[in-house]
């Protein structure tokens, strides 16, 4: 019997070992393909132009960033022609570019960036429940920290659709992807875990409106937008000679869903557009700084630092997703975004380097996300926490099974050839 025991805690230690290393190998991209050498740029475009002439059937824009400046670009669409000034619906990127607004407001004393947010708000409130509502703050309405298990996920609204309110929004989104409760409240203890929530950002939008007294597009419009150049950028009512066809995954034309979540949802921006926002992360020309005036060095800085973390990694900033370590003591930046029924984005930087990609398209749903993964593990070596779970899970979790099966059944063997 003693044997066996020592056979099995054996067995364990070294199933530990193998699961450590299955992790290790996997973060690290021992088992993964680089989709170009090192530093070739065109390289890269090209496996990703090959990318989406397998994958999609609708239309894309690819811009790459070699030391803040654009390196390649590539346009390409199964129907209508797209380029540099065509817009496109980016989904939940716009919490990326809502984060800026929100935090020039902070900039500007007008919002406390750890008071609750219920200081501010007259025309809708949490709902009490076993959690303080106080304890959401605007930091973690923006790092998804404030305890808000909605998992929104917002479907849009079908032409002809009335939109709701933002306060009935909150209260129970109508429109709320499947498996999303719809509504907005509290239902974990703030300032603990991760939990991704598009109603805390409908509650910024409706913050952002509250202390301006504006609408939440003409704020963003005035203070993002204009300064940055983004002209043609917007919330809402987009430029119809530029907007983009809508696919479904299958090739068909898709309708064109509006918003009321317009911060979590709703932007419709051009590649030349994010170009100007990206290139804004950086310092400019004749000495121009980082944030050009509409957020300080120190805040976008500030923006970059850990506030959430899953399974011990850094996943969030304020605002910003966190991919991996650059090795310069700070993180790929960015943010993704998913829209109904096949609409992806992707825009993922190196402050430390000025190298970054965007991907905007339609007619796949996860295209934009896995050319992003693949360039952030291309760019630094290791492969964001995002790209292991969509796309190399399944694969890691074969890999530990069959060398777990070995150590278990060479274990066996083992211990009956003992006996």
């Amino acid at each position: 019997m003693r044997r066996l025991s020592r056979a099995i805690l054996f067995a364990i230690v070294l199933l530990l070992i193998w699961a450590a290393f299955v992790a290790c190998g996997a973060r690290e991209g021992w088992w993964r393909a680089m989709p170009a050498a090192k530093g070739d740029i065109a390289g890269f475009l090209h496996w990703a132009e090959g990318r989406y002439a397998m994958q999609s059937k609708g239309n894309i824009a690819i811009v790459l960033f070699d030391r803040g400046h654009v390196a390649e670009t590539f346009y390409a669409s199964h129907g209508r022609p797209v380029d540099g000034n065509s817009l496109f619906q980016v989904a939940s990127m716009s919490k990326w570019i809502t984060a800026w607004g929100v935090m020039a407001l902070v900039e500007q004393h007008r919002i406390d960036l750890d008071a609750p947010v219920s200081r501010y708000l007259t025309r809708w409130h949490l709902p009490p429940g076993k959690f303080d509502n106080d304890a959401v703050t605007v930091r973690r309405l923006l790092s998804h920290t404030a305890g808000l298990t909605d998992g929104l996920g917002f479907r849009g609204f079908a032409p002809g659709q009335a939109l709701p309110s933002i306060e009935q929004e909150l209260t129970r989104a109508t429109d709320a992807q499947p498996g999303a409760s719809g509504i907005t409240h509290v239902t974990a203890p703030p300032g603990t875990n991760w939990r991704y929530s598009g109603g805390g950002y409908l509650l910024l939008q409706l913050l952002v409106e509250e202390v301006t007294h504006e609408p939440f597009n003409d704020v963003m419009r005035r203070m993002v937008f204009q300064p940055l150049g983004m002209t043609q950028s917007t919330f809402v009512d987009p430029d119809p000679a530029h907007l983009v066809d809508f696919y479904n995954a299958d090739g068909s034309k898709a309708p064109h869903y509006r918003f009321t979540a317009l911060s979590a949802a709703s932007l419709y921006t051009s590649a030349a557009d994010m170009t100007r926002f990206i290139a804004a992360q950086f310092p400019g020309a004749n000495g121009a700084p980082p944030g050009r005036g509409v957020l300080s060095p120190t805040t976008l800085e500030s923006m970059r630092r850990p506030q959430a973390f899953l399974y011990g990694m850094p996943v969030w900033g304020l605002g910003e997703t966190l991919y991996v370590p650059n090795g310069a003591g700070s993180y790929v930046i960015g943010h993704d975004g998913n829209n109904y029924p096949a609409i992806n984005t992707t825009a993922r930087i190196d402050p430390a380097t000025g190298d970054g990609i965007l991907v905007l398209e339609t007619g796949n749903p996860t295209l934009a996300r896995e050319i992003g993964g693949e360039w952030t593990f291309w760019h630094s070596g290791v492969v964001g926490l995002d790209t292991l779970v969509m796309f190399d899970l399944r694969g890691i979790l074969m890999l530990f099974a069959s060398g777990a099966l070995v150590i278990v059944i060479g274990g066996f063997k083992l211990y009956r050839g003992r006996r």
